[in-house]
């Protein structure tokens, strides 16, 4: 729940009240999720001195990680992984049903966030769904979309490729305050090489992992667009 402080004119001396701001979050649990990713390189490839090896190594990982990352700060469960803004239990509320992507349900999930949250709000979605937004027009055949600087009713639009598409039982939209997704870096990135492990195949083994976590600890600041059975 949320408590809403009261500001109030008092004369000098006079009593003031003071709000628990604690109300805000509740109670939130912050667990500690392990994220590894690991690949192996031949040793010739390794020893090979024209290849910068140690450049292309921390950039695969760190490209592994990231990825994963994403995924699990949208989709994850809260299972092993973090709570995802998408997630059923703990995620955004979801502040439109519809079946299809039109402009009425884009207003709608727009003013659905509170206007304290709609002032930093942006968006997220997948490419396929920022094509289809790109087509849509208000009653007066303008565009909703601004082509100029890729804003969606004047705030800002980012794109994920682990974002759902407008299809069955999707949540394809989120818009809001995304400074309420908490991601909390429990330990730095640790990076082992395995040598021993897969010497057997003439091998060199790489591996990767941390221990974070990611949850939105205040969920009506975002809310997203839940499409029904019937969309297509």
């Amino acid at each position: 729940t949320q408590s809403e402080d009261i500001s109030a004119w008092v004369p000098e001396g006079g009593a003031v009240t003071v709000a628990d701001g604690m109300k805000d979050f509740g109670e939130v649990t912050l667990e500690r999720h392990k994220l590894v990713t690991s690949f192996t390189l031949e040793n010739s490839f390794v020893q090979d001195n024209s290849f910068l090896i140690e450049d292309h190594i921390v950039s695969r990982l760190a490209q592994n990680l990231g990825n994963a990352e994403d995924n699990g700060f949208i989709n994850g469960t809260g299972e092993h992984m973090p709570v995802g803004i998408l997630a059923e239990n703990g995620g955004a509320d979801i502040g439109v049903t519809t079946a299809a992507l039109t402009y009425d349900d884009v207003v709608k999930l727009f003013f659905s966030v509170k206007p304290k949250y709609r002032r930093n709000g942006v968006w997220l979605m997948s490419d396929e769904t920022a094509l289809a937004l790109r087509t849509l027009k208000d009653a007066d055949g303008n565009y909703i979309w601004n082509h100029v600087n890729d804003t969606l009713l004047g705030h800002k639009v980012y794109i994920s490729e682990f974002m759902p598409n407008a299809e069955s039982s999707n949540k394809p939209i989120a818009f809001g305050d995304f400074r309420y997704y908490w991601i909390v870096n429990r330990s730095p990135v640790y990076i082992r090489t395995l040598v021993e492990k897969y010497l057997h195949i003439d091998c060199i083994g790489y591996r990767a992992y941390e221990f974070l976590e990611g949850k939105l600890v205040r969920p009506e600041a975002i809310k997203v667009m839940q499409m029904t059975e019937s969309a297509t």
